[in-house]
């Protein structure tokens, strides 16, 4: 009998299985199943931290031999409330428990919990869309991930770095320009879900991270008033199952409206392609909206194509 349970915290033992059948949804599928704050939430489970407006439900098979006297953990769901107004799950189910009822179970449970939430399905997985078809819920957003070099091409020179006139690019310099770089991206993505509204404690939480490096963190100032123009934040993945080398991302290409029109999105996102090349980085990622036919056109001329899709479904 699949028993769902919904919990703000959890045993060790439970953080533990779910950072175990996160890791198993991750290896089958090729996706990880949870975006990043999520698995910044899952990194902390049972020691205390997370966020505290994120809660989990977890469907246990009942069978025995798992956590406590419920079995197996089988199912688990992440419910974000941070945005009071736009809740969102993201779930996974065990790949040796698919089409067995699991998701069926977590999504009903997650639905009487959160009435108004949407779910985020990583890598467009078959499972989501037929679950989502079950309760008739449509995609509403795509969010596609590209690589470069595209899927099956040849990896191409990158071209050259030509910086706008009046432009200076340089490295981040950690506790002077971080109130800076938070005005530009909160202009840049008033309009965004997910990347609007950066605080403080939202750059120090990213500059915790392992893979933070300031020298990665390019800034676009104008060399006339002084002022931040736009940055680009750069990562690079550690090695990891399935990853033969480290891999680098444009983690995020912000410029300030007011500086739109001056090729500061090319020049900002190739200076960050040439540190990551410099770094010795064969293959790079990005996340880009599946709408924003502007930013596709550009990254595909960069060489970028893409290779894996996240959609958002809601009623």
């Amino acid at each position: 009998m699949l028993t769902p349970q919904l919990v703000s915290t959890a045993t060790p033992e439970d953080a533990d299985e779910v950072r175990a059948l996160a890791a198993a949804v991750a290896a089958a599928d090729g996706v990880e199943a949870y975006a990043e704050p999520a698995r910044r939430d899952l990194a902390a489970l049972g020691v205390g931290g997370g966020r505290p407006t994120t809660r989990h439900l977890l469907v246990h098979d009942g069978a025995g031999g798992g956590s406590g006297d419920g079995g197996a953990l089988v199912g688990h769901a992440l419910l974000d409330a941070e945005n009071a107004d736009d809740p969102v799950t993201e779930l996974a189910v065990h790949p040796e428990h698919r089409r067995a009822g699991v998701g069926a179970v977590l999504v009903d449970a997650v639905l009487a919990a959160s009435p108004a939430t949407r779910f985020w399905a990583h890598g467009d997985h078959p499972g989501a869309a037929r679950l989502a078809a079950r309760i008739g819920w449509r995609r509403a957003r795509e969010l596609w991930r590209m690589r470069r070099p595209a899927p099956g091409g040849a990896a191409e020179p990158l071209p050259a770095l030509t910086v706008p006139d009046g432009v200076a690019i340089r490295p981040l310099r950690a506790g002077r320009d971080e109130d800076a770089v938070i005005a530009v991206n909160n202009r840049a993505f008033a309009w965004h879900p997910e990347q609007s509204g950066w605080t403080r404690a939202d750059v120090a939480e990213i500059e915790a991270e392992d893979w933070f490096d300031p020298d990665g963190v390019l800034l676009a100032w104008d060399t006339t008033t002084g002022e931040l123009l736009g940055f680009h934040w750069t990562k690079v993945h550690a090695v990891a199952a399935g990853v033969p080398e480290p891999l680098g991302e444009v983690y995020v290409v912000g410029v300030d409206p007011g500086a739109q029109g001056r090729g500061l999105g090319r020049a900002l996102t190739l200076a960050g392609l040439h540190h990551l090349a410099d770094r010795g980085l064969h293959t790079t990622i990005l996340y880009v909206e599946g709408d924003n036919a502007a930013a596709i056109a550009t990254y595909h001329r960069l060489g970028f194509g893409r290779d894996a899709i996240d959609v958002s479904y809601q009623r």
